[in-house]
């Protein structure tokens, strides 16, 4: 309401309250929601929720291991799952070719899915009509219908990221990949690009090595102190989180 009738109001800043880390943060994601921000970090091991609207820390609970990665189930906080670091014996080695499936309504391991790959660094799910994607080592990009557990497309990224001026050693493998509505695919590769596919084609749609999706120009950069170990966007904003090497965000 004071917004509407005074300029200072409308250009503060507001910041949340003890936004930062004990040492390293390695992990951040907005809630579906967009009301909490979820952060881990060691050490020791760690998870912090703040909520947006009252610019605070909602709580902190500590963990037996380090977080490698984690993804809200819910639209809130309320469900999140953990994909924690055990140092423990393993009877099979999990950088393989498959890749496994867990049924969280069953609460069981689902049959796994057999890739062509030596080893699956990323995949992503389509919210639009569940094709699931996984990017491998070799540069290339296994489609696969959940439904009847088959194959049915292959994108060679490593090809179509290397060109006639291009100076590599070995071929790019996937370190990153996200759909973007029904028929729109961002790849990103080892040497820096990011390929944009189009599901009805095999052919590349266009590369680029900034964030702008229209022109594919760099238009801002960020050079932090410390290492960057995750980036955030706030869902319909150019607001970035991102999570460094250094006790502060």
């Amino acid at each position: 309401y004071l917004s509407s009738f005074f300029v200072d109001v409308r250009r503060r800043i507001e910041l949340i309250q003890d936004f930062e880390m004990p040492t390293v943060c390695t992990t951040i994601k907005v809630s579906k929601d967009g009301q909490y921000i979820l952060a881990t970090g060691t050490y020791k091991p760690r998870v912090r929720c703040y909520d947006t609207y009252q610019l605070s820390l909602k709580f902190e609970r500590c963990l037996d291991s380090e977080v490698v990665t984690f993804e809200t189930l819910s639209d809130d906080y309320s469900k999140v799952c953990f994909i924690v670091l055990v140092f423990t014996a393993c009877p099979q080695e999990v950088n393989d070719s498959e890749v496994y499936r867990l049924n969280l309504e069953q609460g069981r391991f689902l049959n796994p899915l057999q890739t062509d790959a030596a080893e699956n660094n990323v995949c992503d799910v389509n919210s639009v009509h569940g094709l699931f994607a996984a990017g491998t080592i070799e540069g290339r990009v296994e489609c696969w219908d959940p439904r009847t557990r088959g194959r049915v497309g292959l994108l060679d990224c490593a090809l179509s990221s290397v060109t006639a001026d291009s100076e590599i050693n070995s071929l790019p493998t996937i370190s990153a990949l996200k759909f973007n509505g029904a028929l729109t695919m961002a790849v990103g590769t080892s040497t820096g690009q990011v390929n944009m596919f189009k599901l009805e084609t095999s052919h590349l749609s266009y590369y680029f090595r900034g964030r702008s999706p229209t022109l594919g120009k760099i238009f801002t950069s960020l050079e932090p102190e410390h290492d960057i170990n995750d980036v955030c966007l706030y869902p319909n904003s150019g607001m970035q989180y991102v999570a460094t090497g250094h006790s502060a965000r």
